[in-house]
């Protein structure tokens, strides 16, 4: 077994990394990297090239092997040691690539150790012996480095992704708040592996997920209220601090960790890879009509945009025996919203006749487009007390006027997420009512190309990333 892979067995960095196996974005916002324990990283994406920053680690990295390896080894293995170092030298950009994880670039000896296992992957001259005798220098590496399934965490292989928007705002850094390198994935879905000593509510073999949070103070007013999506110190699923100070990745892994208390069970009848996206897209849509009391049978509402969450939107309106009117910019997208999503109408946004007709009909709109638009049409079509709920998020602020508001006590709000009481709540409902999302299933290694298309919304209606028969584990 290479010397990474020796280390990336088990764990977890906040609630999600560890993984032997990810793929994570770059400090040079846009470049992709796979990394596999067992093969350092491969780059998929040129354009990332050697600065003074990283020769500086290089330089730091060969002058502690020749300090620290070469007095561990015997001295007869000292020259081939020497000869693979000196032959290395010339793959400087890959040999050591520090964009995998940030305690790879903290730590001179984790350097050195993804630079010897790189070497030892091209030259297995005296492998053995070597691996033998540098055991005792990184001894101390499991303990000191990967995070043990905790009294109170759920270990789950991860079997499924779901690929969300967020996905890629943070991997663009367009909130301005993203952490490089970055994993992305809260659509995730598995099964338990291992479950520490005080889980309480799962057992190895359940079927389990875990969604956009991980994390939260359990004391403040929206934790005891189980609003933990709205706590102050709510932890995000990859990109955020987690307790220990560590940044959390997300689920384009193999393996997950994470406290019970943010793990949601997945009920049988449920397939897993038109589940995944229901811990993002789903509970974000279900959870606006629930607390905005758009769920009564009869209701009409009103769906803006037809993608990843509108066509989640329609389906969970639909299952609570709601009138749903698809609003979107597409004509296209008529048939497909009537005869397969079953909307009961379709509006297209910029028919003025089409608009003028429908005018004071809804009871509400979820506005699922995170893309800048215009809100007052939208506001012209609810009723008298009627709700506009934003779910989307767009990078540029939305104009609006505050006169169509008055004419009608009419209401603009937003809603994120949903709490884990309720996002168990969802998953149950979409039990009972048969509801999955419409996906796209995909290897790992298309996931750059998803991207793209997602950014077009070239996708009906979400990508789900196979990750346990496309990414290789190590375990």
């Amino acid at each position: 077994m290479p010397l990474v892979a020796e280390f990336a067995l088990k764990g977890s960095f906040g609630a999600s990394e560890g993984m032997s196996e990810r793929w994570v974005f770059g400090e040079n916002r846009g470049e992709v990297y796979h990394e596999r324990g067992k093969k350092g990283s491969t780059r998929l994406r040129k354009g990332v090239t050697s600065n003074w920053a990283w020769e500086q680690e290089y330089m730091n990295t060969l002058n502690y092997l020749s300090s620290e390896a070469f007095s561990s080894i015997p001295q007869e293995l000292v020259p081939d040691l020497q000869r693979m170092i000196s032959a290395n030298e010339s793959f400087r950009p890959t040999a050591i690539d520090f964009t995998g994880s940030p305690f790879f670039r903290n730590d001179t000896r984790l350097r050195a150790l993804r630079f010897l296992d790189h070497m030892l992957e091209r030259d297995n001259t005296q492998k053995s012996e070597f691996l033998k005798a540098l055991s005792d220098m990184w001894k101390d590496f499991d303990s000191r480095v990967l995070r043990a399934t905790g009294e109170k965490d759920v270990c789950f292989k991860v079997l499924y992704c779901g690929m969300c928007h967020s996905d890629l705002h943070m991997v663009k850094n367009e909130w301005g708040t993203s952490t490089y390198p970055l994993v992305p994935g809260h659509e995730i879905v598995g099964v338990v592996t291992e479950v520490g000593s005080k889980v309480e509510k799962f057992k190895v073999g359940d079927k389990v997920g875990v969604g956009c949070i991980v994390g939260s103070c359990h004391s403040c007013h929206n934790c005891t209220n189980n609003l933990e999506n709205y706590c102050a110190e709510m932890i995000l699923t990859y990109g955020a601090k987690y307790y220990d100070g560590t940044i959390t990745y997300g689920g384009y892994s193999d393996i997950m960790v994470a406290d019970e208390h943010f793990i949601v069970r997945i009920p049988d009848t449920l397939p897993l890879d038109s589940t995944a996206p229901l811990l993002c897209a789903g509970i974000t849509v279900y959870s606006p009509l629930k607390y905005y009391g758009l769920d009564k049978p009869g209701m009409h509402v009103g769906v803006v945009g037809l993608g990843g969450l509108g066509h989640m939107a329609v389906k969970f309106a639909k299952g609570m025996g709601v009138k749903v009117t698809v609003i979107s910019t597409s004509p296209s997208k008529k048939q497909e919203a009537v005869e397969h999503l079953g909307a009961d109408s379709f509006l297209v946004s910029h028919d003025q006749d089409q608009m003028k007709a429908t005018m004071g009909t809804m009871d509400g709109i979820i506005d699922t487009v995170s893309a800048t638009h215009p809100l007052l049409p939208l506001i012209g079509l609810l009723k008298t007390n009627g709700k506009l709920i934003l779910v989307g998020a767009p990078e540029k602020p939305l104009e609006l006027a505050a006169f169509p508001l008055l004419m009608g006590r009419k209401m603009v709000g937003g809603s994120g997420m949903g709490g884990m009481e309720e996002t168990q709540e969802m998953i149950n409902f979409a039990a009972k009512h048969n509801i999955t999302a419409d996906i796209e299933v995909i290897p790992i290694e298309y996931v750059n190309t998803a991207m793209e298309r997602m950014l077009k919304a070239d996708v009906r209606y979400r990508f789900v990333i196979d990750i346990s028969n496309t990414i290789k584990s190590t375990h």
